[in-house]
Parts: C-alpha cells; sequence; structure tokens
C-alpha cells in the first residue's frame, strides 16, 4: 500500500490510498484512531479488488481538524467519492461504518452499495460502547502518558474487557502510545461523544445491496448493533465472522472471502 495523493479541503491536507484493479469502485474507511494501514490489512485478502481510502482528519498523514465528527469526515469521503465518478461501493470498520451509512442517508447519489464490518454506532451518539474509548480520551486529556496508562490499568474498564474482549483491551491499549497525545485525546473524545446523524426511518428507507459483518466477544462493536443494522435495511445481508482477538487470519481470510462473494455479485 502506497499513498496515492492529497485531498484538500475546508483548509485540510488529507492523505489519499488506493491499490488494486479490478472491480467495482470501493472506498472503504478505517476506524477511530487508525489509518489506511488498517484498511489496507483488510483489503488484501481481496486483491486485485481496487479500493481507495481517504484518512481522516488526525488520522494517518492527514492534518488534524481542531473540531472533529462524523459528519465531517463523512463530507471527506463524499469528497474522495466524487473523485471516483460515483456512486462508489462505500464501506468501513468501526467509525468507517458510520460514515458509510451516514453518507448512504445524505448522499445516496455516491453510494451504490454499503459493506458495514464490526460498527460502532446504529443511529444514536454517544453509544454505551463507545464508554470505554471516551473514558481512554479523558485521561490522555488530564494526566502524562505513563500516569493515564497506569490508571486505565487498574481500571474496572479494563478488568471486564481483559475476560470480554480482550482484542478490544489490546486496541485500547495502543491508544496510549499514539502521538501526539493531545490530538488523541480530542479525537477519542470527540467521536465518542458523536454519531452518524441518521435514524431508524433513514435506514429503513434505504435500498441498496448491504453487506453487514459481525463479531462475537468485541464489546465496543456490539453484534446487537450489527443485528439492528440488519433489521433496519432492507436488503442487508448480515454474517458473522470468527472473533478477531481469538484469531485474527481466521477473522480476515473470513472478511475477505464475505467481500468478494458481495461485490461480485453486485
Amino acid at each position: 500500500m502506497t499513498q496515492t495523493g492529497w485531498l484538500q479541503r475546508t483548509g485540510l491536507r488529507l492523505a489519499i490510498h488506493a491499490a488494486g484493479s479490478d472491480g467495482p469502485a470501493l472506498v472503504f474507511q478505517h476506524g477511530l484512531c487508525g489509518d489506511a494501514r488498517q484498511v489496507a490489512e483488510a483489503m488484501a485478502g481481496a486483491a486485485p479488488q481496487r479500493w481507495a481510502c481517504v484518512e481522516c482528519p488526525g488520522h494517518g498523514a492527514s492534518e488534524m481538524d481542531p473540531n472533529p465528527s462524523i459528519a465531517s469526515f463523512a463530507g471527506h469521503v463524499a469528497a474522495l467519492a466524487e473523485t471516483l465518478g460515483g456512486p462508489v461501493v462505500l464501506g468501513g470498520i468501526s467509525m468507517g461504518a458510520a460514515i458509510a451509512t451516514r453518507l448512504a442517508v445524505t448522499r445516496p447519489d455516491l453510494v451504490r452499495a454499503l459493506v458495514l464490518v464490526r460498527p460502532a454506532w446504529v443511529t444514536d451518539a454517544a453509544p454505551p460502547n463507545m464508554a470505554p474509548n471516551a473514558e481512554v480520551g479523558d485521561l490522555l486529556a488530564r494526566l502524562p502518558t505513563d500516569k493515564a496508562q497506569a490508571v486505565f490499568a487498574d481500571s474496572a474498564t479494563a478488568r471486564r474487557l481483559a475476560t470480554e474482549a480482550p482484542d478490544n483491551l489490546a486496541s485500547l491499549k495502543g491508544f496510549f502510545t499514539r502521538a501526539p497525545q493531545d490530538q488523541t485525546a480530542r479525537l477519542l473524545a470527540a467521536i465518542s461523544a458523536d454519531g452518524p446523524g441518521i435514524s431508524p426511518a433513514d435506514l429503513n428507507a434505504l435500498s441498496i445491496p448491504t453487506l453487514i459483518c459481525a463479531t462475537a466477544e468485541d464489546a465496543i462493536h456490539p453484534l446487537a448493533h450489527a443485528e439492528a443494522l440488519a433489521r433496519l435495511i432492507p436488503q442487508a445481508r448480515l454474517i458473522h465472522l470468527p472473533p478477531k482477538g481469538r484469531d485474527k487470519p481466521a477473522h480476515l481470510a473470513a472478511l475477505a472471502t464475505a467481500m468478494h462473494q458481495f461485490l461480485k455479485e453486485i
């Protein structure tokens, strides 16, 4: 995976990454505090499927937005889709899935199908499953890194996730070494409190093929969210992936297989 260009928008310089050469145009977005490497990892098994992503402000090589939000991030993704001639297949992981559902509702002219992987939102802002991210963001905003990490390691949240969702715990621990600290804190606080800004009725009105990929043993991306989206979106297909924390290669292989089949059918 190599960076392929820049998107200049709202005064920000945002990194664009793309790869592959075949299949329908696919714009696929990373999760909160992730970057294009997460997308490349998810897409590796689906090669040579072509894909593109724009690293959201404050992620990867993209400049930080002082007021990050899912809505503003969605605007940048819409701009990328427009450069590809739209409509595109639009998808993403976690926050990327929330961006995708927002754009399917607000810019239906740009979206021909959806791929929602481990969604962390349905419609509501600040869902309870995002509380661990907000907790880490608060610690990073108030304390030096070492102290923040120690306080979190001794928290009830860390103890719970060590048993229920160790992969989530590993991701949260990674935030303590992400630089710059103040930017990470701001992203975690703002996005955890945010939502896609759409309603259940909006989702029910969608008339596009939708693949929803869910997994168990994931407290940040609850299976119940994926199931709710599958009930609300009329043409949704729900599949269950092996838990990422238990067997990451199997998880990625199952995701690649599901995406390959879905993209071949639409």
